[in-house]
């Protein structure tokens, strides 16, 4: 069976400036989490949905830990 395609990646601004990046399987909540401290920011999502795999390959790559 192949790994589903259920993880999301994401970009968090605030106006035009990025403040995180990161994936998730839930982009709604996590919005309302990063709103907490950005309230003014937006979720920008990146490129479809992917494996768990792929998105942990992905954020290694953009600095993400």
């Amino acid at each position: 069976m192949a790994n589903p395609r259920n993880i999301h990646k994401y970009q968090f601004k605030v106006g035009k400036k990025i403040v995180h990046k990161g994936i998730t399987d839930d982009l709604e909540r996590r919005e309302q989490e990063h709103q907490q401290k950005w309230p003014k920011g937006h979720i920008r999502k990146v490129g479809r949905a992917t494996t768990e795999e792929a998105a942990r390959k992905w954020e290694k790559k953009q600095g993400v830990s």
